[in-house]
């Protein structure tokens, strides 16, 4: 007679909700997400409602805008809501009026279809199947075929194919950016401001050179050749959804958390109390920076999609609620062009920064003008210093304009950053190293190479460089240097308000050293009389004169 055991088996409902809990428990809090619950089962369109985005007017940057929006943009935005509640969650909300927390289960298994760590694949997947029903919803064209999956939980596992046009392809970006700005810049109750308010202006950024990456990517613009004057159209050449994932995959992997991250985000805000709502920020929001500075909102957006670090955030922020002007270091059309301009402005600053330079070249033998300008940058881990080697933890380097491609570390080689000024002694050296800034490469064979003056910059294939990984910089680049003309220059400190004061600091330490080396004590110097100024001069008068020396 065996001893019966003290406690029974759980059932596989009490198993399965265990294992639901603890998997969701890794995304939000369990207290929130029976909060958001609580209040997406009173009534069939709560859920729905919360899942929306707030209520905006949004425009194309440019005036005149290069790609207009598309007059079913609003309309896409707002069925977003119903498409991630239908996706996803099903009848899981509002089932709980009857029969008690009947519907926890299935509100706990679409919150973790869709926020669960899953591969990045996947999460696209997902996004791409949101922005489908979504398009449906609207009446908007949709190239995206969805291809069902078996059983009751497979309707997400099916795959994604069709092909995506270019102005699709901008639409879903903007679908995208505006998911991140209801998180970053609308902190107000779900479903915003509701209808008591006006929608707020927002400006949407300029996507062109991410568009224009994944046509080139996938073959659908000749790179190089078809690159310069390409437009954002309906009638271009299409990109497949494999082409398009894979290029997502290497060039911006961020896109594939734009899901679990608003989700989440509108769950908190559901779960929150929502009583009194909140008014929609719009900081920065209706300003575009594109005619000022090489560091638009697009560009910062693109950059954090493509890093995978503490600084992506930074970048989301700044291309949402606007480009912070205090984080500007230098600015060559402001501060003056050359090395010892730079110098005075990014001394002692011991951060990340983020160099932006606009340059144009000549090339296949015609004249480019500054209307075919191009924009590359470098992302550095840490400030610079003057030294005649190479030195530095890590670094990116960035092509910007026309076509954005972020190239990392491979890992090979340490030649991040090359930072020489002359030398305050002046000394003979037989092999004098370059005076300038340099990125990639080896001592005269530099990946990028800005000289000291700032006028021209060079830069070289990737043949000759094993620090950063391979790919063209800039359109035509071939496999000779190119030498370009420099335009503007920009310097953006990424560290923080901690940095900026340690290098304010710096600089006033610097500036009493200065100034106690410019005073002359007279005290310290002896009297004429016994001066050798003095015996040289009598010695002119009279070179004759024997005179005794003083020992």
């Amino acid at each position: 007679m065996g001893a019966s055991s003290s406690t029974a088996s759980p059932s596989p409902e009490a198993h399965e909700q265990r294992e639901q809990e603890t998997l969701a428990s890794a995304a939000l809090a369990l207290p929130l997400l029976r909060a958001a619950f609580s209040r997406s089962s009173s009534t069939a369109d709560a859920l729905p409602d919360a899942l929306a985005p707030p209520r905006a007017s949004f425009r194309a940057p440019g005036s005149p805008p290069a790609l207009p929006l598309p007059p079913h943009f609003h309309d896409l935005l707002a069925g977003l809501g119903p498409a991630i509640a239908s996706q996803f969650f099903g009848r899981a909300a509002g089932a709980a009026d009857a029969a008690g927390d009947a519907g926890w289960v299935p509100f706990l298994r679409g919150f973790n279809r869709c926020c669960a760590r899953t591969p990045a694949s996947r999460s696209l997947a997902l996004l791409l199947r949101v922005y489908a029903a979504a398009c449906a919803s609207a009446g908007a064209p949709c190239g995206i075929q969805l291809q069902e999956g078996d059983g009751e939980e497979g309707a997400d596992e099916g795959k994604v194919a069709g092909e995506l046009a270019p102005e699709e392809i901008a639409v879903f970006l903007w679908m995208c950016w505006a998911m991140a700005w209801s998180a970053l810049a609308a902190p107000g109750a779900p479903g915003g401001g509701g209808d008591k308010s006006e929608p707020v202006a927002v400006l949407l950024p300029d996507v062109t050179h991410l568009v224009l990456s994944a046509s080139v990517s996938a073959g659908a613009v000749a790179d190089d050749a078809g690159i310069w004057g390409w437009e954002v159209s309906s009638d271009g050449k299409g990109v497949k959804v494999q082409e398009f994932t894979s290029w997502v995959l290497s060039t911006a992997p961020g896109l594939g958390n734009c899901l679990s991250r608003y989700v989440r985000d509108r769950i908190r805000l559901l779960a929150a109390d929502s009583v009194e709502e909140t008014s929609v920020s719009t900081v920065n929001t209706t300003f575009d920076t594109s005619d000022v500075y090489l560091l638009t909102r697009g560009r910062a957006w693109a950059i954090a999609l493509s890093l995978r670090n503490k600084l992506a955030e930074n970048f989301l922020t700044a291309s949402v609620t606007g480009i912070d002007t205090d984080d500007l270091l230098y600015r060559s059309s402001v501060h003056g062009k050359g090395l010892s301009r730079f110098w005075s402005c990014a001394e002692g600053y011991h951060g990340p920064m983020l160099i932006l330079l606009s340059a144009f070249s000549k090339g296949g033998g015609e004249d480019v003008g500054s209307g075919r300008r191009w924009v590359i940058g470098v992302l550095t881990e840490e400030g610079f210093e003057s030294k005649d080697t190479f030195y530095g933890s890590s670094g990116f380097l960035c092509a910007a304009h026309p076509i954005f491609r972020m190239l990392s570390p491979s890992g090979k080689e340490k030649n991040f950053i090359y930072c020489h000024l002359h030398p305050q002694m002046r000394t003979y050296e037989a092999n004098p190293k370059p005076v300038g800034l340099a990125f990639g490469g080896t001592i005269g064979n530099e990946r990028i190479f800005l000289d000291e003056d700032f006028s021209k910059v060079v830069v070289r294939h990737h043949a000759v460089d094993k620090t950063y990984q391979h790919g063209s910089l800039i359109p035509n680049q071939g496999y000779l240097p190119v030498e370009a003309s420099v335009l503007d220059v920009e310097v953006w400190g990424l560290g923080g308000e901690a940095t900026k004061r340690q290098q304010d600091m710096y600089k006033k330490r610097e500036d009493i050293f200065s100034e106690q080396r410019r005073k002359v004590d007279l005290k310290t110097f002896a009297s004429w009389e016994d001066s050798p100024e003095k015996m040289m001069m009598d010695m002119m008068s009279d070179p004759n004169t024997v005179r005794r020396e003083d020992r």
